[in-house]
């Protein structure tokens, strides 16, 4: 008996079960190193230290905004935005610099990252040649580094893919603690019959919760250090403008997008 076209709901509904699994999986299955990041992000807000946040290509920059000057964010993060891999800036622009040997190099030394510093990468494949010379150069320098990419990924791209660095390097081998996204090969994961390619993507989703996962784990090592963070409220909401103000001077002109 041959199944009846399943509806569009039957369909947006198994997606959102698919990216609550992938959301689950990557609390269940990523706890030691989500707890191991969190630490050393609760070590550097305790000092009153940034701790910047990179993500080299296009959608990936959107991992960076997730927690940049976000309403129940830490405003310790300084979100490196840097305009050439903006999609808004040309999306295969953006593409064709990400890919770039020594661009990702480049944009770290303009920060000026230095030993003891802290840098988040985050990147759904974790090999692209902007990511892999930012987690070079960090290196390097002795900035401690997180890493949030997929390891399925990595590892199944061939090393001749014209995204690699050069080396041919994937982030989760550089960084000192790697986060797993459990992104599957591609990224989008809806089939529909008829149709070639898969639809509806997840790396957002699951980027954003490792990200979400890392403030509130820090936020609980800094209560149990009897530390309470500086946290953004949204500017829409009562007093809000009020709260921000108080804490904005620690941060004008450390902050480079502030």
């Amino acid at each position: 008996m041959t199944r009846p076209p399943r509806t569009a709901d039957e369909i947006c509904t198994g997606y959102l079960e698919d990216v609550v699994t992938l959301m689950r999986r990557i609390q269940r299955e990523e706890t030691g190193p989500l707890d191991a990041a969190a630490r050393m992000i609760a070590d550097h807000v305790a000092e009153d230290r940034l701790v910047h946040v990179f993500g080299p290509g296009g959608h990936s920059n959107l991992a960076t905004q997730e927690v940049f000057f976000r309403a129940g964010g830490l405003m310790h993060v300084n979100a490196i935005l840097d305009e050439g891999t903006l999609l808004s800036n040309g999306a295969l622009r953006s593409m064709a610099i990400e890919r770039t040997p020594g661009y990702g190099r480049i944009v770290i030394e303009d920060q000026g990252l230095a030993a003891g510093d802290l840098l988040i990468l985050v990147n759904a494949y974790g090999i692209n040649a902007a990511l892999i010379d930012a987690a070079l150069v960090a290196k390097e320098r002795g900035v401690k580094t997180i890493g949030i990419s997929s390891r399925q990924h990595a590892e199944s791209t061939a090393a001749d893919h014209p995204a690699r660095h050069p080396s041919k390097q994937n982030l989760h081998d550089l960084v000192d603690v790697a986060i797993d996204s459990k992104v599957q090969i591609g990224d989008a994961i809806v089939e529909i019959p008829g149709m070639a390619e898969r639809i509806a993507a997840v790396s957002t989703f699951a980027n954003a919760t490792a990200l979400n996962t890392l403030v509130i784990r820090t936020v609980l090592h800094l209560r149990d250090k009897g530390v309470e963070p500086p946290v953004w409220r949204s500017g829409n909401a009562p007093g809000g403008d009020e709260a921000n103000r108080k804490f904005l001077g620690n941060f004008r002109g450390r902050v480079r997008a502030l």
